[in-house]
């Protein structure tokens, strides 16, 4: 009897499911609710207002939880963490991260946890990263250096230089936290001119990895309905497998590089760790096979997910900080005032004043709040049955967190979406000294747990010294003052659609140009 009415109970609560919107077809489900030329963040956000701030979408045979509440994700990013930790086999693993040896697309398992570790230990530590420190340096005085230079070709005026004719500071801006991220990596620089083979590598690379960028946020109709997957009609696949080709084979060119020159020198230690690819070469020198994997594959799968997550991303949040500053002036006036009043204008900003800069600091977690590097969390995939919310989810339901809605909740953040870094600063707001991991949820850029971003702490380090030095060394402004364009592109990450274009003007003494 008492078994019975247990089993009871248990049936009644696994009826209790999760809304879902009317409307699924046969086959297809509700993939016709999804707008292709609609950010889905903005389709989600736009269905929670009607169905809540958790549903359910029926998308071609899978179940897909959207879920939109901080109390929610914190349930499932905290509780329920090691149940959703896992990725689904989706396309873009399979062609372009090959077969999910890719650390972002690998299943829950021994290979992502030790995979996981080495990246947090010996890629990404605090450690490494300051040993590295010089190279984040050099690249982003190599950017003012080239503003300045372009900056000089301009009129002269009241003994000031102005540039005449806008620069497009987002294709700068990518070419920085490229140079950053592929020196790191694989020792390598790209100086933007095609004039070597080196150079004829690193644009073939950087095509690639925007392409691949744009395919990791694609919907490809096979993951959805997998009796379909034959007939590429949408032609994405086609393009994965082409644009994993081109990765492949500089990464390929670039492990032999690095093994022949290991080989060639004679070290006394047997160490040569003067990149990451040298650090995976070493850890991984004595394995033929990691947890099924070949050791090539995972040092080339590696290096590519660092490429891929390290550099568009980090550029992205900067074009979206510095394009806010320019449609708020009064904020930008306040942390040229704080960087007046801390560094002052006989020196540049280093890496060690940041800690002193609070209103820079709330600038760009303000800059995080309304425009997070991922909108949608990386689709998840529950590895048991569990309960949401006093909703029963079934193993091998998919799961999407909607980082940009949860960002803009209203009973959470005052005036959800302006732009007001002062919400961030200790003597203003209860959102004080809050971390980029929040343990109330309310403020989770990178995500939260197992799934969360291992470059976070890289990727801060380049968009806090970058910001603050653009800052420090220009008076930036839009041409004749117009307002920038805030619309979002379309892709996994958060593009701006319109490249920021900007005019400069030197304001720190030439000395400090010219001796970069």
């Amino acid at each position: 009897m008492f078994r019975s009415i247990r089993s009871q109970n248990k049936g009644s609560i696994k009826c209790n499911k999760v809304p879902q919107p009317n409307g699924a077809l046969p086959i297809i489900g509700h993939l016709h609710f999804l707008n292709p030329q609609e950010p889905y963040f903005r389709t989600f956000s736009t269905m929670a207002q009607k169905y809540g701030s958790i549903f359910s979408l029926r998308l071609g045979c899978h179940n897909t939880l959207v879920v939109s509440s901080r109390e929610i994700a914190k349930e499932i990013l905290k509780t329920n963490d090691k149940v959703f930790a896992s990725r689904p086999n989706i396309s873009v693993g399979r062609y372009i991260g090959y077969n999910n040896a890719i650390l972002a697309l690998a299943p829950y398992g021994q290979y992502w946890r030790e995979m996981r570790k080495m990246a947090t230990l010996e890629l990404l530590s605090c450690h490494r990263l300051e040993k590295l420190k010089h190279v984040r340096d050099l690249e982003i005085f190599s950017l003012i250096k080239d503003l300045y230079s372009s900056s000089s070709c301009g009129k002269r005026l009241n003994d000031s230089i102005i540039h005449q004719v806008p620069i497009n500071l987002s294709n700068l801006l990518e070419h920085l936290t490229f140079n950053i991220i592929v020196r790191m990596i694989g020792g390598k620089r790209f100086r933007g001119e095609t004039i070597s083979q080196e150079d004829s590598d690193a644009w073939r690379l950087k095509k690639a990895i925007k392409d691949a960028t744009y395919l990791s946020g694609v919907f490809v109709v096979g993951d959805a309905i997998p009796y379909l997957s034959w007939f590429d009609f949408q032609g994405h696949v086609s393009f994965m497998k082409k644009t994993f080709k081109e990765m492949d084979l500089i990464l390929q060119k670039w492990m032999d590089e690095h093994i022949r020159k290991r080989d060639e020198e004679n070290e006394s230690d047997g160490r040569c760790e003067n990149d990451f690819m040298d650090v995976l070469i070493s850890t991984f020198q004595d394995q033929d096979v990691i947890c099924g994997h070949k050791r090539e594959i995972v040092i080339k799968a590696t290096s590519m997910i660092l490429i891929l997550t390290g550099s568009g991303s980090t550029s992205m949040t900067l074009t979206w900080a510095l394009s806010l500053l320019l449609n708020h002036p009064n904020v930008l006036k306040a942390v040229k005032k704080e960087l007046d009043i801390n560094i002052g204008k006989h020196k540049w900003v280093q890496e060690c004043d940041i800690k002193d800069l609070k209103y820079l600091q709330a600038i760009i977690k303000e800059t995080l709040r309304l425009y997070p590097p991922a909108p949608l969390t990386g689709i998840r995939e529950a590895t048991e049955e569990c309960y949401v919310s006093k909703y029963y989810i079934p193993k091998g339901t998919r799961l999407l967190i909607n980082l940009w809605k949860l960002h803009r909740d209203p009973e959470i953040w005052c005036n959800p979406n302006e732009f007001q870094p002062e919400r961030f600063l200790t003597t203003t707001t209860t959102h004080a000294n809050i971390d980029f991991q929040s343990q109330d949820f309310e403020f989770i850029p990178f995500s939260f747990g197992r799934r969360s971003c291992p470059g976070m702490t890289l990727g801060l380090q380049v968009v806090h010294l970058t910001l603050a030095r653009l800052i420090q060394g220009f008076d930036i402004c839009t041409k004749d003052g117009v307002k920038v364009d805030m619309s979002e592109g379309l892709g996994l990450a958060l593009p701006k659609e319109k490249a920021l274009e900007v005019m400069l003007k030197p304001l720190l003494p030439l000395e400090l140009y010219e001796s970069l």
